[in-house]
């Protein structure tokens, strides 16, 4: 691969710099765009009163003080909880600042993107209970036609810089539920594991763009041939260590997905 090609691949921080600082907060994801990455990830879950936040874990138990179903909670719930303590904080006493580790809102985060001085795409990966089939894509989509984000951006060409968002699901009934009502937008089907029934490359209807776990990458490469060959981008998670990388180079992946994007970003050679 050249090295023109090699810089291309997207670089996009998981849950924000989340090595270096707690995941899905304020924090993680300013350092993410002050180290230059190209696109943020998060997850979102819908609370009790409607609101979108960047929320991994079905419940808060692991990453912040508090506990519960985040779907049981309101957001004036998850405002008094510490999402930041739990992460060792004693070389970045940032994180002891309240307001870059509260709870974070998908329209937070947004305001974030578009104030960052610099092009910042989003990757948006949909969490929610079954019961709410539906209310967190509509809510996502309204969101970002409220920021005019549920577009191509003018005069960029195809590629991961299409759109300022990408969604991202595991479920490929969520992701056929976004391109119905916006299919502008770029969908990516994650997978853990290859389905017998993907096994040649295809992706189920609604998704443009695959999105293999790591593990697949590694004991499967000649999947990640058969994809591109059906025409299908690759974006590939999570990828931390320096050896998954140069196999991603390898293979040709468009957008690598890591914890550490300031340190993926100088083996690329796009150093901050």
């Amino acid at each position: 691969m050249t090295q023109a090609r090699q810089q291309s691949i997207q670089v996009v921080a998981h849950r924000g710099a989340s090595e270096d600082a707690p995941e899905h907060t304020l924090a993680a994801y300013t350092k993410a765009i002050e180290d230059g990455a190209d696109a943020l990830e998060c997850d979102v879950r819908l609370t009790a009163d409607g609101h979108l936040v960047c929320v991994h874990d079905r419940r808060v138990n692991r990453t912040s003080n508090g506990r519960g179903a985040v779907s049981a909670l309101e957001l004036a719930d998850l405002a008094t909880l510490d999402f930041g303590s739990w992460k060792d904080s004693e070389e970045s006493p940032d994180w002891r600042d309240r307001e870059l580790t509260s709870v974070l809102t998908l329209e937070r985060l947004l305001e974030l993107v578009v104030d960052a001085g610099r092009p910042v795409q989003l990757a948006i990966e949909t969490k929610h209970p079954t019961r709410w089939a539906g209310q967190v894509e509509e809510r996502l989509l309204h969101l970002l036609t409220r920021f005019g984000l549920d577009r191509p951006v003018p005069g960029q060409e195809s590629g991961p810089g299409e759109s300022a968002v990408r969604i991202m699901s595991f479920s490929a009934r969520s992701l056929h539920r976004i391109a119905s009502a916006a299919p502008e937008l770029p969908t990516v089907y994650l997978m853990r594991f290859v389905s017998p029934l993907l096994r040649d490359g295809r992706l189920p209807a609604g998704a443009r763009i695959a999105g293999p776990g790591m593990r697949i990458v590694r004991n499967h490469p000649g999947y990640i041939e058969r994809l591109q060959k059906a025409g299908h981008r690759v974006h590939v998670w999570t990828v931390n260590e320096p050896e998954d990388v140069d196999l991603c180079v390898r293979l040709g992946v468009e957008a690598i997905i890591t914890n550490r994007p300031k340190l993926v970003l100088s083996q690329l050679g796009r150093p901050a």
